[in-house]
Order: C-alpha cells, then sequence, then structure tokens
C-alpha cells in the first residue's frame, strides 16, 4: 500500500514491545519465515471488562524459522488464507493495521511484541517479553537477518515457559446488576409454611510492514 510510513517506539512503557504507528489499511507482513501460530479474527475487546486476553484485538502470530514468535495485533482485518499451520514467507501479508482491541480509541498502529512459543491460556508471554526496538531498527537498515533468537532463549531459560503474569493481568470487574428486592409474599392467617423462590446462579527476513 503506497504511503505507509511507520514510526515506533524505542523505549519501554508499561511492557516490552512497541507501537508502530501506521496509516489504517498498511500492509503488516512476516518479518521472517515460518508458520502461522495463532489467529484471531475477532474483536472481543470492551472497555467495560478489558479483559487482558482481548486487548490486543484482532491478531496474528506466527512463530519464525528461528524459533522466536512474532505478534501483530490491533490489526483491522486478518489477510486471507491466513489460519493456524500455514506455512508463510518472509513478506508474506498477515493482516492490515487498524484499531481493533483497546486501540479503538488512538490512532491505527499494530502493537508489535517478540516472546516464545506458549499455550493461549498464557496470553501474556505472547503480549511481550523481549524489548523489540533493536531488531526493527536493524531490519529498517537493511540487516534482514538479525534475529532475536539467543535473547529470546535465554529469557525463556531464566523465567521458565509459562512464567506468572505479572504485569496488566487483571480484568475489570462488571458493573454490579442493581439488586431488586423481593416482592412480598402473601400470608394466610397463622401458616408458617411459606415456601422459597427458586433461584439460579449461573457462573472466558524483512521489516513486519510493506508497500
Amino acid at each position: 500500500m503506497e504511503d505507509c510510513k511507520t514510526t515506533y517506539q524505542r523505549k519501554l512503557l508499561v511492557l516490552p514491545k512497541t507501537t508502530i504507528w501506521a496509516q489504517e489499511g498498511c500492509a503488516f507482513v512476516a518479518p521472517v519465515g515460518g508458520v502461522v501460530d495463532e489467529v484471531n479474527t475477532q474483536d472481543r475487546w470492551s472497555p467495560g471488562t478489558d479483559a487482558g486476553p482481548d486487548r490486543e484485538g484482532r491478531f496474528v502470530t506466527i512463530i519464525g524459522d528461528d524459533g522466536v514468535r512474532y505478534l501483530g495485533g490491533h490489526l483491522e482485518s486478518v489477510a486471507e488464507g491466513i489460519k493456524p499451520g500455514v506455512r508463510v514467507k518472509p513478506g508474506r501479508l498477515l493482516g492490515r493495521v487498524g484499531r481493533s482491541g483497546n486501540a479503538r480509541d488512538t490512532g491505527s498502529n499494530l502493537y508489535f511484541a517478540i516472546s516464545w512459543k506458549t499455550g493461549p491460556a498464557y496470553w501474556w508471554v505472547r503480549r511481550g517479553m523481549v524489548e523489540p526496538w533493536d531488531y526493527l531498527d536493524a531490519w529498517q537498515s537493511g540487516n534482514r537477518t538479525f534475529s532475536p533468537r539467543e535473547e529470546t532463549l535465554k529469557l525463556r531459560k531464566k523465567l521458565g515457559e509459562t512464567p506468572p503474569c505479572t504485569v496488566q493481568c487483571a480484568s475489570k470487574q462488571p458493573p454490579a446488576e442493581p439488586s431488586k428486592a423481593p416482592k412480598p409474599r402473601p400470608t394466610r392467617g397463622n401458616d408458617d409454611n411459606r415456601g422459597s423462590d427458586d433461584v439460579v446462579t449461573i457462573e472466558p527476513e524483512i521489516a513486519p510492514f510493506g508497500q
């Protein structure tokens, strides 16, 4: 897509990830060759709950041939044919930049994070474990082979494959439903045999942008 100029943060804010600012609809492409791991085509994020697993909105992750997991989130759409298990080459279109997830009220951007493969239950790992901007800088300058593999493996060995969540872990509690006072039950004379209502309780090799 034309005019897809990008800027990105080069410092740690809350998580070791970066926000890549780009025009809505710009292409998000595979930074390396690999296999598609997780794909979410539905934007389930709600500001009322701000659930951690939903913050990236529509996203795609790939496990690169270097063994590293790369995440692109806040997508407007996921590219046709992109689903778990599909092999992709560097530069393959994965999706389009948007404002899904908790980017709904911001400018369009790509949530870009580097980590290692875990199961979906460990969503906080995919949100970012390795600071990505040195690698983005290298790819942008033409060094296509600079990989975060060594740093990623070193950190995984230190923290374990499934470290506990430590940042932005809790979801907001939804507002409580207004309580309803029970209706008075009729009585008959001195009858103390009063029943109670039944109660049912229901207990969820190139930079990542292309032209």
